[in-house]
């Protein structure tokens, strides 16, 4: 049976009522901040998505574009807009998520090929993995973000009358709130593998904020357990504050990411994971490019250049 599960907690009864609340289109939804974020990588899936020489597929990512205020006069093709792959936003950047969506996605089936049947995506935002993925029978799919968040995403696809293809667990939480008791009583089994996935999440949390939620990714972790994430290493980021991708995004549809990521520098939460018993590999995503024959490639003032993707996989307890 595929079908979403009910929660047992509301996010007022695991943050004691001091949660990030917000209608469908209000405060802490999608249509403002980091959520507007949220949006940006679902034009990039729709323009993937109808692409001949598409990397990944996500047939519900332009409902959500069209959907929400924010984005509404947003392409969800490539033959929308007037200058095409040429225009740093939705042909190079737009491409980069859709080699991201190919890559990751690759790695949660791979985790449950392997026999996790529990999938934590973190700061899930609109990823509609559990719609859209062919998961094995007894797979789990918990997805934790803002209460406005997963109610648009809930109103878009109802009106869809979309099915999962696995359960499904939305935990309605901001993530500086105890996400890790909601996530436990929202029946994830510490005791049984995981597969993790923090997705365009990190560079936004400051560096305490990430220790934290990798040092609580490791303590409900099994044996068996994988994670994907990814962190930016760039120095400075504000050295690329005039490379065609950030000054595209911040022209063409009013989003200022630096001003959105934060700044100080990151922790090295690969190595940490390695000490706790993790075998750890990390690569640029233009290795994937190499590897599946289509994405960005490197270019001057490169604001992709920092990027980088974690894969990480618990060998042993520590």
């Amino acid at each position: 049976m595929t079908t979403d599960v009910p929660q047992r907690n509301t996010s007022a009864e695991v943050t004691g009522g001091s949660e990030v609340t917000g209608g469908v289109d209000g405060a802490g939804g999608v249509d403002g901040g980091i959520g507007v974020t949220a949006l940006l990588v679902a034009a990039a899936r729709a323009i993937e998505t109808h692409r001949h020489d598409s990397l990944a597929q996500d047939p519900y990512a332009e409902h959500f574009v069209r959907a929400a205020s924010a984005s509404a006069g947003w392409p969800v093709r490539i033959q929308q807009v007037p200058d095409g792959d040429a225009n740093p936003l939705w042909g190079r950047f737009a491409r980069y998520f859709g080699l991201r969506t190919r890559v990751l996605d690759d790695f949660l089936l791979q985790a449950v090929r392997n026999g996790a049947r529990q999938v934590v995506l973190l700061g899930a935002g609109l990823d509609a993995r559990a719609y859209r993925l062919d998961w094995p029978d007894g797979c789990v799919i918990f997805e934790i973000d803002r209460e406005g968040v997963l109610a648009f995403k809930h109103q878009v696809l109802d009106g869809l009358a979309a099915t999962p293809k696995a359960a499904r667990v939305p935990i309605p939480i901001d993530l500086r709130g105890d996400w890790v008791r909601a996530l436990t009583d929202g029946g994830f089994d510490t005791a049984a593998p995981s597969a993790w996935l923090a997705e365009g999440l990190l560079f936004y949390l400051p560096a305490a904020a990430e220790t934290q939620l990798i040092d609580a990714v490791d303590r409900l972790s099994a044996a068996g357990s994988a994670l994907a994430f990814e962190v930016k290493l760039e120095k400075d980021l504000m050295a690329y504050r005039d490379s065609p991708l950030y000054t595209a995004t911040r022209q063409q549809i009013g989003i200022d990411l630096l001003d959105l990521f934060a700044k100080e520098p990151r922790p090295d939460s690969a190595g940490a994971l390695t000490h706790n018993g993790w075998s750890t590999t990390v690569h640029t995503p233009f290795d994937f490019t190499r590897r599946l024959g289509r994405g960005p490639r490197p270019e001057p003032n490169d604001a992709l250049a920092g990027n980088r993707w974690v894969f990480a996989h618990k060998t042993s307890e520590a």
